[in-house]
């Protein structure tokens, strides 16, 4: 377990998909990465996720991706520049999700397109 928690929760879901494990068992729980798996969840990258707070921890099941990392550093953007690190991080036009942190809180970079805001890069996944 290193300093960073979300990159420490979507290693571990990596690992348990390429080991063909359904569910994993993520023992650090921040406010971050509960926005990202609500997010993964309305994308369909995992099928549920179960907070428990007695001993801090989270069960995730996974779901429907090939690849979750975060991106490391967290680039600042300007709402302009996200369909470049959109061609840098995810494999094929239409396919995936990056995860940016705006002023409006997190959300994917078609809903921050959308919205005409940029912000922080936190991780991708598809």
């Amino acid at each position: 377990m290193a300093q960073d928690t979300v990159a420490d929760a979507m290693n571990m879901m990596r690992n348990a998909k390429k080991a063909r494990k359904e569910i994993v068992k993520i023992k650090l729980v921040s406010n971050l990465l509960v926005e990202i798996l609500k997010i993964m969840k309305r994308e369909n990258a995992i099928k549920k996720y179960k907070i428990d707070a007695r001993d801090r921890s989270m069960e995730v099941t996974l779901g429907d991706f090939l690849e979750c990392k975060v991106i490391k550093p967290r680039f600042m953007v300007k709402k302009d520049e996200i369909e470049r690190y959109k061609r840098r991080y995810l494999p094929a036009r239409n396919m995936g999700t990056v995860l940016v942190s705006t002023s409006k809180g997190l959300m994917t970079h078609e809903e921050a397109a959308e919205a005409g805001l940029g912000g922080s890069l936190i991780a991708f996944f598809y």
